[in-house]
């Protein structure tokens, strides 16, 4: 994996959204936003490129709001 500043930035964006989602579904005790943002958390680790890795962040946003809208 490539560490160029664009990466990094993607990184820490699409982490502290998801320490954000972690702590208010720990806060709220909802497991939905508790998995997602787990998830936004790690997945920077494996994925190098900052175009797939917003893209990715945004469907796991998408479904977390999909999720949300259905009642879980």
């Amino acid at each position: 994996m490539e560490f160029t500043a664009s990466s990094l930035f993607a990184s820490l964006v699409v982490s502290t959204v998801g320490f954000s989602i972690f702590v208010y579904g720990k806060k709220q005790r909802r497991s939905p936003q508790l998995a997602a943002g787990l998830v936004l958390m790690v997945f920077p680790y494996a994925v190098g490129d900052p175009g797939w890795m917003a893209a990715i962040a945004a469907a796991i946003v998408v479904a977390l709001w999909f999720a949300v809208r259905q009642g879980l």
